[in-house]
This record gives C-alpha cells, sequence and structure tokens, in this order.
C-alpha cells in the first residue's frame, strides 16, 4: 500500500508547522524571559535609590530634631537670661 502523495505532503506540512510553531514559542518565552529579566534589574536599580533617599532623609531628619534640641535649650537659657535682666532693670527703677 502506497501512501498517497497528497496526503504525505499534507502531513509532512503538519510536522513541519507544528515543529516551527513550538520553536517560535520556545524563541518568545526565551524572549520575554529576557525582557522580564531586563526590567526587573530596572526595579532593582530603583529600589536601591530609594532606599538611599530614605537613609538621607532619616539621617537628615536626626541632624534637625539635633537641631531643634540645642536650639529649644539655647531659648531657655536666653529667656531665664532675660528674666533675671528684666528683674534687675525693674528693680533698679523702683530703687531710682
Amino acid at each position: 500500500m502506497a501512501i498517497e502523495p497528497t496526503i504525505f505532503i499534507a502531513a509532512a506540512s503538519l510536522v513541519i508547522s507544528l515543529i516551527i510553531a513550538v520553536f517560535n514559542i520556545w524563541r518568545a518565552n526565551k524572549a520575554d524571559n529576557r525582557e522580564d529579566s531586563s526590567q526587573l534589574t530596572t526595579v532593582i536599580v530603583q529600589l536601591e535609590s530609594i532606599k538611599e533617599d530614605t537613609r538621607e532623609i532619616k539621617s537628615d531628619l536626626r541632624d534637625v530634631k539635633s537641631d531643634l534640641k540645642d536650639h529649644s535649650e539655647r531659648l531657655v537659657k536666653v529667656e531665664q537670661e532675660v528674666k533675671v535682666l528684666n528683674h534687675t532693670v525693674f528693680k533698679n527703677k523702683e530703687e531710682s
């Protein structure tokens, strides 16, 4: 029993089409993996940048808190000095 040429050509075309389809799917999946990897790398770099910025902000905030505490202490000292000077000036006025 001989296979008719049209059936053989149709079967061969089907097999070749399936092989090409599988190869194209595999290649597209490989390209998608590369693109995903590239995007993931970009996201990681951006997250590192945000992390560094956050560290800088925290450091700046600590400095501001320290400065605020220092200014508060200095203000208390100035208020005490003003109170003493005020008392001295008004005491001198009353005596005059």
